[in-house]
């Protein structure tokens, strides 16, 4: 058996065809189309195509969830800030493996920290986008999934 690869393609590079496949993906877990008939149809896809690719196709944070997710943030050096982004990560369910942070310079500390992610109440990309609102968060991002 072949091993797959896989790729972290951004969405507007994907052929049509695929970027269909995913609305149609959607709109099956969202409840608006029953059917993968349906769900097809209201994306503007033949059935044997999104058959063809319905399993191969996915969003990332789709394919994060039940893993090990390592995140790097950059913080502004403020007391509180990495203590807001721990409580946030714990609300959200997320088991907290690892923390690192090196000590901060120019008044910014990186911070790396691994994470469970099968227990999440809520999806990484939305714990993502709340991390991102929290004062003195200036970047998070994904720089491992396993």
């Amino acid at each position: 058996m072949i091993k797959p690869k896989y790729y972290l393609v951004e969405r507007t590079l994907l052929p049509e065809v695929f970027q269909r496949v995913i609305e149609a993906n959607e709109a099956i877990a969202s409840g608006h189309a029953s059917t993968a008939s349906e769900a097809a149809q209201q994306a503007g896809l033949s059935r044997s195509a999104y058959y063809k690719y319905k399993d191969g196709v996915r969003p990332f944070f789709e394919v994060t969830t039940d893993r090990i997710v390592t995140f790097h943030l950059i913080l502004h050096d403020k007391p509180g800030v990495l203590s807001s982004i721990l409580g946030l990560m714990a609300k959200s369910g997320a088991n907290l493996l690892t923390i690192n942070q090196s000590i901060p310079m120019r008044g910014q500390a990186l911070v790396t920290i691994a994470a469970r992610t099968g227990e999440m109440k809520y999806s990484v990309e939305e714990l993502m986008h709340r991390a991102e609102q929290l004062e003195g968060v200036n970047k998070i991002e994904i720089v491992a999934s396993e």
